[in-house]
């Protein structure tokens, strides 16, 4: 490998299917492969979601850390970091933080932490626990990327990081690959029809924080409440997790599990937003959503709970709606005006789309942290190998 490349080691909990993993592929895939190089190193595991990288010269590397803190990992991460010798350690959220005193001891020289989002055990940042650990590895990052403007706020006011080690960058979507539907789309194994049945979808791993049995109350309540609506409406909940023995069990009870699809974690996202007629985004909290700005692209309506950095990107009204967390009834009656307006949903769904465009720009994101992760570079008294 050419030694005039910045090689980063990017340093996550596990990298399966998700909103920070999706980041990380887009960066390997779009920064330049004659500026950079790339390590991915897991805590845990690595699934086959690193088959969406499409550069051959990735190194990964899973440490499969069994339940519990990464101490006892300390030696071998340490080790590796020395002998990877990287010119900048990129970590992502609390879980890969505490990595970081050690790539500063390996002598990294540039030390980027990035916070995608809240978890259900930190809501917020609430976490008193949390956030003293935040405070106490604060000396050894270097700079710090949020992307969402209450996540910044969170870095600035609770963590007490300056703004010259700050930066906010939004996740980017790429508006090639998620676009509007231009015909009916029939989706292999979904027993719904296009044209014939109006579908609601959600895309995203089945964890508490994401909150899909909130969406699945929601979509019983609706049916309920519009037993009308039964003839068309369906659901659809993409993606895998622990909370799906709970979903199950909220539709079978209402005897509702015909009318709900749950196919488990798919590749072919883009296809399947397009297939939809509403997109919902039921979370306790969020950072900046993937799935979210993907919908947006492919010009679906959208209902959302105004959690973290959600109302940044949905205006009520105006690109979908916007609804209290674990408000049930909310929820139900937003996805019941899609449905019964399909001509304002349309509209909504088109604004959403060039609110996309203008503000979601992929190639945007990507020169940002290109910037994050050479300019700072260039500025630090020692020399390095890193060229812009």
């Amino acid at each position: 490998m050419s030694d005039k490349r910045c090689r980063i080691v990017h340093v996550v909990y596990s990298f399966s299917i998700g909103g920070l993993e999706n980041v990380i592929v887009q960066l390997i895939n779009r920064l330049p492969e004659d500026a950079f190089e790339h390590v991915i190193l897991s805590l845990t595991h690595i699934s086959d979601f690193k088959d969406r990288i499409t550069r051959p010269d990735v190194q990964f590397i899973a440490l499969n850390k069994a339940p519990g803190h990464a101490i006892p990992l300390y030696p071998r991460i340490y080790k590796l970091l020395r002998e990877l010798r990287p010119d900048v350690l990129h970590t992502c959220n609390l879980a890969a933080l505490e990595t970081v005193p050690l790539g500063w001891l390996a002598r990294i020289p540039l030390r980027v932490h990035a916070e995608h989002g809240w978890d259900a055990y930190d809501l917020n940042g609430s976490n008193p626990r949390y956030r003293k650990l935040r405070k106490l590895y604060k000396p050894f990052v270097s700079h710090y990327v949020s992307v969402s403007e209450d996540l910044d706020r969170y870095l600035a006011s609770a963590i007490g990081v300056p703004a010259s080690r700050r930066s906010l960058i939004a996740n980017g979507v790429d508006t090639e690959c998620f676009v509007p539907a231009t015909h009916a789309i029939s989706i292999a194994g979904c027993p719904f029809k296009p044209g014939e049945h109006w579908v609601v979808g959600t895309v995203g791993r089945l964890q508490t924080v994401k909150n899909q049995p909130l969406l699945a109350r929601a979509f019983v309540r609706l049916l309920q409440e519009h037993p009308e609506a039964s003839e068309r409406m369906r659901l659809v909940i993409i993606g895998e997790g622990p909370l799906r023995a709970d979903i199950e069990q909220i539709l079978a009870a209402a005897g509702c599990q015909h009318l709900a699809w749950m196919p488990g974690a798919r590749s072919d996202v883009a296809e399947i937003l397009r297939s939809l007629d509403c997109f919902a985004l039921p979370s306790q909290i969020e950072g900046t959503s993937c799935t979210l700005q993907e919908a947006m692209a492919c010009a679906l309506p959208v209902v959302a709970t105004a959690v973290g950095g959600t109302p940044a990107l949905v205006e009520d009204g105006v690109t979908g709606y916007l609804v209290p967390p674990e408000d049930e009834a909310s929820l139900a009656n937003a996805i019941w005006a899609h449905y019964a307006c399909p001509d304002v949903a349309r509209q909504q769904g088109l604004i959403a789309r060039q609110r996309a465009l203008e503000g979601f720009a992929l190639d945007g994101m990507v020169e940002r942290y290109r910037s994050v992760f050479l300019q700072k570079m260039m500025k630090r008294s020692e020399p390095t190998k890193c060229a812009a």
